[in-house]
């Protein structure tokens, strides 16, 4: 039986995906699984989710402790996507998988009980740091369509039998498409605004320029009308803003089946957006408003409402085309290359 075993995968600092070895070690001891590597909530959960799912399809875990570390040791690990690395860890240390089926791969997914593999965010970027590596890119079958615009080699697979199968050479799963290049719905046209035509002005000069723009007006005036129809006068999104565009909203679980789209993003947080939903922050450093915005349009209607503090934490971003979360242990940084538009009523 091997008794050590190393899968690869990826932790987040922003949009950069650091390379992150499990390492799983089965020794003498109290019987039991101990996640060890600076992970969260999420990741310590993972023995229990795994263990069901190895009971689901009829794996025994040996008698024996079962060390699971997770290095760099010192890095912040967070989210689902650890399960698929440690279950497969697990498997080729108790001797279920070849000793080198894990070998030049990334692993990337959750798990749950009955086995199946579910959907993590920020699979594209991790996609693309494994061909940055030269590595193939396993993941849930769901998650292939979007892993796919990596253009290296993906196996996807729905369950965690339907791995062993392929790495045993019972049933060799299909690479995946490429998810669709979608065109959303056409966004509002100009040409549906009647009057206004020094606002449409501005309008046009606001976006042929990409200059931000705020709209002064009594309540019914069309100022909201006019700023829904600015991503309609930008032009589509050139191959390079598109890919960063999409995996901005991969890493915030935005992507639905890998359908990317050339329409440029539009925000409109509500006025009672706090500063951290404005421009990212929370546990896991999520991106905000103005990165998912980003190479958009950003829409801040009723713009007196919001707090201080939010719009005081805006402006830095809109001078530099960035956003830095700093934490105590650790500094993420965001694009947010926005255009501004904002509205409000006369004092």
């Amino acid at each position: 039986m091997q008794t050590c075993a190393i899968a690869t995968t990826v932790a987040f600092t922003g949009l950069e995906a650091r390379r992150v070895e499990v390492q799983v070690q089965l020794t003498g001891g109290t019987p039991g699984i101990v996640i060890v590597g600076l992970g969260d909530k999420a990741v310590s959960e993972a023995r229990e989710r795994v263990r069901a799912a190895f009971a689901s399809i009829g794996l025994a875990i040996p008698a024996g402790r079962l060390v699971v570390n997770l290095a760099p040791a010192d890095l912040p690990k967070e989210g689902t996507h650890y399960d698929l690395p440690i279950a497969l860890a697990m498997m080729a240390a108790i001797g279920a998988l070849p000793h080198d089926a894990l070998d030049g791969a990334v692993c990337f997914g959750e798990v749950g009980l009955d086995g199946a593999l579910a959907p993590a965010p920020g699979a594209l970027p991790a996609a693309m740091a494994a061909f940055g590596m030269g590595l193939a890119f396993i993941c849930p079958e769901i998650c292939g369509p979007e892993a796919a615009w990596s253009g290296g080699e993906i196996i996807a697979a729905p369950s965690l039998l339907s791995l062993v199968n392929h790495f045993r050479g019972g049933a060799a799963l299909k690479p995946p498409e490429r998810g669709d290049l979608i065109s959303a719905a056409s966004p509002p046209d100009l040409r549906d605004v009647r009057g206004q035509e020094q606002a449409k002005r501005a309008l046009e000069i606001a976006a042929a320029g990409a200059h931000n723009i705020l709209f002064v007006g009594p309540p019914g005036a069309g100022k909201s009308m006019l700023a829904q129809r600015l991503p309609g006068l930008l032009p589509a999104l050139s191959s390079e803003e598109l890919l960063e565009v999409s995996m901005l909203h991969s890493v915030a679980g935005l992507l639905e089946r890998g359908r990317l789209t050339r329409t440029r993003p539009f925000r409109a947080p509500h006025h009672s957006a706090s500063m951290a939903a404005l421009v990212g922050g929370g546990l896991r450093a999520k991106p905000g408003e103005i990165s998912l915005a980003h190479h958009g349009v950003l829409f801040l209607d009723e713009l007196p409402e919001f707090s201080q503090q939010a719009l005081d934490a805006l402006r830095q971003p809109l001078e530099s085309g960035q956003v830095l979360i700093a934490r105590a242990n650790h500094h993420v940084t965001y694009p947010a290359r926005i255009l501004l538009a904002a509205a409000m009523n006369p004092c």
